[in-house]
């Protein structure tokens, strides 16, 4: 018997020890967990404290004698941007490094859609085709093709122009906001692929099959041929009972919202990102604005034209464009922050509470705060990012208990509330002007959907069976057979006059295709999605439609601050003259202006345009120095590469035809890639487009 109870008792305090030991573990599991929450938290402070919400960086592809000629946010592209033209809803857009919210991630090749939130649904991620402009009656009551196109420009000039009085064309051009937004969400093992391209996905089976991927090909350096991975963090965002990590995982998609108000053309004015003007060939202001590196900055007051000055502003126009787009709720959802027992309000009025479904940066909140003010920003320190709240179950929440003491003497009391919230942010990517070409069918051509399903796939399919699959060629065998999602060609050609401008080798439209009516005649069109630029149009020229917005991360550094406010110090001389300590030598209309023969200009070039297929329709851009002019004037020959277009380049030696002229230098090509001939059969000639 005493042996039995010695046993219980050994028993007894084994167990007791285990349970000890049991609530050490725990204890030592909830401490690393909340260590770990804390260094992520770290981590996003100091991202937030390094800079704004906004772009980062793009895969780099170039390199150079000056830091500045590599790859940034930008080179000869902002945000990797090009054209899929050929896609009835597809804009272009590679991959990029942003930050949202101290969020560092990267992303896929995006190549998003023209959709927007859903007005109907509330469920995660719905979403709506953007409507299409309507085409102006005006142009549909002509009776022949010829007589549309002729009245269709007169459209197209009245928006160039911005003049509305005569034709309208407020009506059928309109733009919209496509912006970039981030979340954490509920952790799972699926992949949630966030935003619909028809071109890209996420190439992985799983969250951790996708993690293993990045930290594969960031290790070895090497990436997704298709650009299909991208870099999506994941962090612990609470323990349940101290014990059970509830993990977040980053997603973020690509939506577009439309603008309830016209956006005149000369709201819109480039920025000067420097370093991308120097390297891409040193283009003035004005060149750089019509280059595909280019972004823009709206104007934030509210009047279009920009002030002479600049000036601080709090909330501006860009403001009144997101205060319009929700989150994800989707339309129609209204929710109120009241954390901290402060409702939020909006900026103009304090009496009305903030609808905070809907993305937005400013707000005012009853009460003043320790430096008197009562207007609030989202954010410690950034300037750009947009915050709405959700209501989504998917959307991983946060939550605090404040404390107060309220009452008097012996009824004081200490009270305390859990708030839990759930939130998105976003910033916005680019305004795409929307015009009447998406809709404009003056062939009748049938449109057969979806390219994926059987009526689409009929748009490729050869004129007899087992025959050639047609390609949009201009014969009765090989031209597409109606159109569908992915072969939109339906402007007719001869609206426009010339080329794509800017042609990337990314771009994937033909020139001209050929496309069956319904009667079965072949007719020349031209594809009808998304467009950079708008070919030459005959008596208007060339326009564009995409205009970059998007904000860069390192606008918010103090450096960078430093920095632009000395870029316009030095490029503006004149304008801060008093700004200097000791005046300028030439700046500002003083000092001895400089002596001897002006230095010798730029050229830029451009081969003959060939059509051999493969590699297909292209042209490809040589950049000449002055020197290098100089040089070919004296008669001699000068080694030079020419831009890379459908996948490849060549190397050029070119000599001047009629050297020793200051006027109407002609040049050639004396050997390509060590040939006579380009492989690809370039003539010889080549054309100057631009004197620098």
């Amino acid at each position: 018997m005493l042996k039995v109870l010695v046993l219980v008792a050994l028993w007894c305090a084994c167990q007791a020890q285990e349970a000890k030991d049991v609530e050490g573990l725990k204890k030592t599991v909830n401490s690393l967990a909340r260590q770990m929450m804390l260094q992520q938290l770290f981590v996003e402070e100091r991202i937030r404290s390094d800079g704004d919400s906004g772009i980062k960086q793009t895969r780099h592809s170039r390199d150079g004698t000056k830091s500045y000629f590599s790859t940034s946010f930008t080179d000869s592209r902002i945000a990797a941007i090009h054209d899929h033209t050929n896609n009835i809803r597809t804009v272009g857009m590679g991959e990029f490094i942003a930050v949202l919210n101290g969020v560092e991630f990267r992303t896929r090749h995006n190549d998003y859609r023209l959709l927007m939130p859903s007005k109907t649904k509330k469920t995660f991620h719905s979403v709506d085709p953007i409507p299409f402009p309507d085409v102006p009656p005006a142009v549909l009551a002509k009776k022949t093709v010829n007589e549309q196109v002729i009245e269709m420009r007169e459209w197209f000039k009245a928006w160039k122009n911005q003049n509305f009085k005569v034709r309208d064309y407020r009506k059928f051009f309109k733009p919209v906001m496509c912006y970039l937004e981030g979340a954490w969400t509920k952790s799972s093992k699926s992949i949630n692929e966030p935003f619909f391209s028809d071109r890209h996905f996420i190439d992985a089976s799983s969250w951790f099959d996708l993690q293993e991927k990045i930290r594969f090909t960031s290790y070895t350096g090497r990436k997704s041929n298709a650009e299909n991975y991208a870099y999506l963090p994941v962090k612990i965002m609470n323990m349940m009972n101290g014990t059970i990590p509830e993990f977040a995982q980053w997603n973020y998609r690509i939506v577009c919202s439309p603008v309830n108000k016209d956006i005149p053309l000369k709201r819109l004015r480039v920025v000067d990102d420097l370093a991308a003007r120097v390297s891409n060939n040193k283009k003035t202001m004005k060149e750089h604005s019509e280059s595909r590196a280019a972004r823009f900055q709206i104007n934030p007051f509210p009047y279009p034209n920009w002030p002479k000055t600049d000036r601080p502003i709090k909330r501006g126009f860009v403001d009144s464009i997101m205060e319009e787009i929700p989150g994800k709720d989707n339309f129609g959802a209204n929710l109120v922050d009241d954390s901290f027992g402060l409702t939020s309000a909006t900026f103009t009025n304090v009496s009305v509470p903030l609808n905070a479904a809907y993305y937005h940066r400013w707000f005012r909140v009853m009460r003043r705060d320790a430096m008197g003010v009562n207007v609030r920003a989202r954010g410690y320190a950034d300037n750009n990012v947009y915050m709405a709240m959700t209501t989504q179950p998917n959307v991983a929440p946060m939550r605090v208990t404040d404390c107060k003491m309220s009452g008097k003497g012996k009824a004081r009391k200490r009270t305390c509330k859990t708030y839990e919230q759930r939130w998105t942010y976003a910033i916005p990517l680019e305004v795409i002007y929307l015009t009447p070409l998406y809709n404009w069918n003056p062939y009748d051509l049938e449109y057969k959907g979806e390219a994926n399903r059987p009526l689409g796939r009929t748009v490729n399919m050869p004129a007899v069976k087992g025959g050639q699959m047609r390609n949009g060629g201009l014969t009765k065998q090989t031209a597409y057979n109606g159109i569908n999602s992915r072969v939109y060609y339906k402007t007719p050609a001869e609206f426009f006059n010339g080329n794509e401008v800017n042609k990337d080798r990314a771009d994937t439209a033909k020139g001209v295709a050929g496309v069956l009516d319904r009667n079965g005649e072949v007719r020349s069109v031209v594809a009808s999605g998304t467009r950079i630029y708008l070919r030459n149009i005959p008596g208007i020229g060339t326009m564009r439609t995409r205009y970059p917005i998007m904000p860069v991360h390192v606008e918010g550094s103090p450096i960078w601050k430093e920095l632009d406010a000395l870029k316009d110090v030095v490029l503006e001389q004149k304008k801060f003259l008093k700004l200097y300590r000791t005046p300028p030598v030439n700046g500002g209309s003083t000092g001895p202006k400089p002596t001897g023969p002006p230095a010798p200009k730029g050229v830029t070039l451009t081969m003959a345009y060939t059509v051999k297929n493969p590699p297909g329709e292209h042209t490809h851009t040589v950049f000449l120095s002055g020197e290098e002019v100089k040089s070919l004037n004296a008669g001699k020959a000068v080694t030079v590469d020419t831009t890379e277009e459908s996948g490849h380049s060549h190397n050029l030696v070119l000599r001047q035809s009629n050297p020793n002229v200051t006027t109407g230098a002609k040049y050639y090509y004396v050997t390509c890639d060590g040939k006579k001939v380009c492989w690809d059969a370039h003539g010889s000639a080549m054309k100057v487009v631009k004197k620098l």
